[in-house]
């Protein structure tokens, strides 16, 4: 069984060329499962069925384990079966059928309308780090990149003259997606100061050394920035979420924001509309008049 698991883990890696995260986190997953089964005595990835599953999940669960993360064990589960049926190792799926707990789905933090421009309408010094940073805030809200697509960006990415820049996002998957105009101003800015730094490779963001910003460089920047002009923790995807938010809210165009997310499920991209009506039934708990509530009443 471990055999079998190290090969669909280089199938992962090799033939799907998922990233390394999800690597990982399946593995973990997967390495749950078979010390499950080593447990029980089921020596072969045949023997596992529907109920030993359930009963694994449910113990998960019991465990603390949360819905998100039994729902990507159970489709670790799957992606395992479909290699094992593809390879004749297996003709079942005991995965099929099975739904993890349901769990209270939290909605994801965002910036309002406001706030976003007081943290981009600031004022910008003139130099290195100031424009780079800029640059980078105004990207993310922008566009919508995932931390790891920002990062990835190199030179040869961008057409700001047309106002697109390519990405390379899950999966392998590349999409090309509009910059606009303030985050188009603000990357010429930096791409003016950019040489200062004696580039050492065409990653259009740099340290001060020349080499390629790193994640967690560009965590700390965004961070630091939230701190400063917001006074509140402030994080990469919340940029992503306040532009996906934000565009939803005007456009009413699910499908579109889909794409710009390059999310696979629409189901994934739904979250938005309730960040949509949760922000229309605050609006009507405080502009309707059947809906205020009368001072000094319970009720």
């Amino acid at each position: 069984m471990e055999r079998q698991l190290e090969a669909y883990c280089a199938h992962l890696r090799n033939e799907r060329q998922v990233s390394v995260h999800t690597q990982q986190a399946y593995r973990r997953d997967l390495a749950k499962v078979l010390d499950y089964c080593n447990s029980q005595g089921i020596a072969s990835w045949r023997d596992l069925h529907i109920q030993q599953l359930r009963q694994l999940v449910a113990r998960q669960h019991h465990h603390g384990q949360s819905a998100p993360s039994l729902a990507r064990l159970l489709s670790a589960v799957r992606g395992l079966y479909r290699y094992l049926n593809r390879e004749g190792l297996c003709e079942h799926d005991p995965a099929n059928g099975l739904a993890p707990p349901k769990g209270e789905r939290r909605l994801p933090k965002v910036l309002d309308t406001d706030r976003a421009l007081q943290l981009l309408e600031g004022g910008v010094d003139d130099d290195f780090i100031a424009r780079r940073d800029q640059a980078i805030l105004e990207l993310f809200y922008s566009s919508g990149l995932r931390l790891s697509e920002l990062a990835n960006l190199d030179l040869e990415h961008l057409d700001l003259a047309a106002g697109l820049i390519q990405v390379l996002g899950k999966g392998s998957k590349s999409r090309v997606l509009p910059v606009g105009r303030k985050a188009r101003e603000a990357l010429q800015e930096w791409l003016k100061l950019r040489g200062i730094s004696a580039p050492r490779d065409n990653a259009v963001f740099l340290s001060r050394q020349g080499r390629r910003l790193g994640q967690r460089a560009i965590q700390l920047r965004v961070k630091a920035a939230g701190e400063r002009e917001l006074g509140q923790h402030l994080h990469p995807h919340m940029l992503r979420h306040s532009f996906a938010s934000h565009l939803l809210e005007s456009s009413q165009d699910l499908r579109a924001v889909q794409e710009m997310l390059g999310h696979a499920d629409i189901s994934t991209t739904q979250i938005y509309t309730h960040l949509d009506f949760q922000h229309l039934a605050a609006v009507y708990d405080s502009a309707h008049p059947r809906a205020k509530r009368s001072k000094g009443t319970d009720s």
